[in-house]
């Protein structure tokens, strides 16, 4: 009665988690495999309606043939489910490879006598070697974030209980017919285990995919839609982050702001279509320009801005002249070369304990110095007292065109 119990709680787990899958899978594209996973808790669901169907049958070995092989499609899906989340690739030849074990070791575990430990091993090998293969799919992913190490050890330990059964049918011996395994001790203790693997393995790849779609969402409210760089509020996180990281490390940094010279002229002679293509090939121009450590933000209409991790402003303000040069050279193009497109860059090196929106406010000076006096130009903010300090133009070139 105590296992027959535990199963029928594990219908219930299993129903609640495969439609928990299903819910994710069609609400949210990221979770991929989402769908696999609902499938394998849906298999679930009919393994256990055919242990409490063969309590009553008389010729219990095609029940035993489809709850065996039921709860292998359980895995596979499973398995699958992982592979496609964690992007491993197609796992084929080693599904195929374990579905042939398992063809291979029925017949030679049918003719043992039921509920001993040799049959019980036969039965769960296959199980062992399938989760064991989930365990490696998450190990080769290469993600290792702290909910990534958990599904690893719980998919380990739901490998191990596999082979901790034949131990328990040898330590304790199992039912001596299938009709009474529902009554055994050993189904007792393996049903139980099957309910904690159930329970620990979906509730954390529902962590897993939860933390993965929260960094989604997080992401794309940092990211502006047109250029793909980080907006406003991305810059103001991640540039907040730089500065402390630079301050606690005494390295140098500079904060350059851009702004593309007469847009509006673009917009209202080419047309939006055209001036979204600048801002396109200005935000690929700039990306391109910088490092992997940097910061490039597009703060809003024709604004960028690039946190430069580790060069101080001399290095900074070499980089932004080339890219000016580019700006000026390459980006006629978007506009089929009838306007010389060009931009102007203010530079300012942060000083000891300041704030982003300080270092932001006097990178500001030095980009309005530049656009007052003549426009594509770089103009560097002086380290102290921007305020009340004019910016210094320098590296100036004026405008190819008016």
């Amino acid at each position: 009665m105590t296992a027959a119990f535990i199963l029928g709680i594990n219908m219930f787990i299993a129903a609640l988690f495969g439609v928990a899958f299903a819910v994710v899978a069609r609400s949210n594209p990221v979770a991929r495999g989402a769908g696999w996973l609902a499938a394998a808790y849906a298999l679930g669901i009919v393994d256990v309606m055919l242990e409490f169907i063969m309590r009553w049958t008389e010729h219990p070995t095609p029940v035993i043939t489809g709850i065996f092989f039921t709860y292998l499609a359980a895995l596979t899906c499973g398995l699958v489910g992982v592979a496609k989340y964690y992007r491993t690739g197609p796992q084929t030849r080693p599904i195929v490879a374990v579905w042939v074990l398992a063809g291979m070791l029925t017949p030679a575990m049918l003719m043992l006598p039921y509920g001993t430990g040799a049959r019980t091993l036969l039965y769960q090998l296959p199980y062992f070697t399938m989760q064991v293969l989930m365990t490696w799919i998450v190990i080769r992913s290469g993600r290792r974030m702290l909910l990534d190490r958990l599904l690893v050890f719980v998919s380990s330990a739901a490998a191990l209980s596999y082979l901790a059964k034949p131990l328990i049918a040898w330590r304790i011996g199992g039912a001596d017919t299938p009709q009474n395994y529902l009554a055994s001790d050993y189904a007792a203790i393996s049903q139980s285990l099957g309910s904690v693997i159930l329970i620990a393995l979906a509730l954390v790849l529902l962590l897993v995919m939860m933390r993965d779609m929260t960094i989604e969402m997080i992401a794309r409210s940092e990211t502006d839609p047109l250029s793909g760089l980080r907006n406003r509020r991305g810059f103001e996180v991640h540039g907040e982050q730089m500065i402390a990281d630079a301050i606690h490390g005494h390295q140098p940094l500079t904060l350059v702001t851009v702004d593309i010279d007469r847009f509006k002229t673009i917009n209202d002679r080419f047309g939006h279509p055209v001036g979204d293509k600048v801002i396109i090939a200005v935000a690929e121009l700039l990306s391109s320009a910088t490092g992997e450590g940097d910061l490039v933000a597009r703060l809003g209409g024709e604004e960028f801005a690039l946190v430069l991790a580790g060069q101080e402003i001399e290095q900074a303000a070499r980089s932004a002249e080339l890219m000016r040069q580019r700006v000026q050279t390459e980006l006629s193009q978007a506009v089929g070369n009838a306007q010389v497109v060009s931009a102007s860059f203010g530079l300012a090196q942060l000083s000891p304990d300041e704030a982003l929106s300080s270092l932001a406010r006097r990178s500001d000076l030095a980009l309005y110095e530049a656009k007052n006096t003549g426009r594509n130009k770089v103009s560097i903010a002086p380290l102290e007292q921007a305020a009340t300090r004019p910016a210094r133009p320098v590296l100036a070139t004026r405008r190819a065109a008016a």
